[in-house]
């Protein structure tokens, strides 16, 4: 049973020994689908860009994860029917990149890979636990009250509360900002990206938005050591004219800064002089959000 069709995107689908390969597919996938007998319905989809190995060395992983004896190399060939020499190949470069440690032969999953489940968990909790507090700021300020978490080297916005006022300025979840001119972002770097920060700021681009806008590194170390020492961020009209933001840094159970809350507001309504009241509100609720995730520092 064959069908083809011109296009450029070729799909397996197979069971046992039925196959069809299509090459993209419309409306017509589904008539052809609901003509198979029921006996074929459980087909599996396999997109030609999967690629085999990437695939191999997350068995691998999981694997080396859920083993309950040490394992090593002979033995995930053996358990993943993947040829030795390739094994060992996935083993090795796995292990070059920080996702497996060697111990004498015995393979153990690598330090990199607590960083990842930590950005993971941290994301995940966040999000749960962030509603009711972003309620409880957004009622306290007047003003939108957001959650963003680091998101490679910039800052994504995951949650929101928008202000109740009829003139309020916020951005929606999924935004991205840079680190060197949003008020979440500059939080990240001086809590969250602090012990590599002059790596880190050597790969920026400090892209000017707004008069306002830090745009020098010395200026922006600067604003960072300002930053640890207050305990919180602004952003003073840097990313768009006329919005002001403040925001402060979220811990989870282990202490590291997963995540910043804060508000974004209209500059002519919140003006430099209310910095330390609202400053006041967004660090209480920093607080109430690392409680939630387990922080007791």
């Amino acid at each position: 049973m064959n069908f083809t069709f011109k296009d450029e995107h070729p799909y397996i689908f197979g069971q046992g020994n039925f196959g069809m390969r299509f090459r993209r597919f419309p409306a017509t996938l589904a008539l052809v689908v609901s003509s198979l007998p029921p006996e074929l319905s459980g087909f599996e989809i396999m997109d030609k860009y999967v690629i085999p190995n990437l695939r191999n060395a997350c068995r691998l992983l999981r694997a080396v994860a859920e083993a309950k004896n040490e394992i090593n190399v002979a033995d995930l060939a053996r358990e993943l029917r993947i040829p030795a020499t390739t094994t060992l190949r996935i083993v090795h470069t796995l292990e070059q990149e920080g996702f497996l440690r060697k111990d004498q032969r015995q393979l153990h999953l690598g330090p990199v890979l607590i960083h990842l489940g930590n950005r993971a968990s941290g994301e995940t909790d966040v999000r749960q636990e962030a509603p009711p507090v972003l309620q409880w700021l957004a009622k306290e300020t007047q003003e939108t009250a957001h959650v963003a978490i680091p998101h490679d080297q910039r800052t994504l916005i995951v949650a929101v509360c928008d202000s109740p006022q009829p003139l309020r300025a916020a951005s929606r979840p999924g935004t991205t900002a840079e680190l060197h001119c949003s008020s979440t972002g500059k939080t990240f770097l001086a809590f969250h990206h602090y012990d590599h920060l002059s790596e880190l700021l050597g790969k920026l681009t400090l892209t000017r938005h707004t008069p306002n806008t830090i745009t020098t590194l010395r200026g922006l170390k600067e604003a960072v050591e300002e930053i640890r020492a207050q305990g919180y961020s602004v952003d003073d009209e840097e990313f768009h004219p006329g919005v002001r933001c403040l925001a402060a840094p979220v811990h989870n159970a282990m202490g590291v800064v997963v995540a910043a809350i804060g508000i974004t507001a209209a500059a002519i309504r919140f003006t430099p002089q209310k910095n330390r009241a609202i400053a006041r509100h967004v660090l209480a609720a920093a607080e109430q959000l690392s409680r939630r995730l387990g922080y007791v520092g």
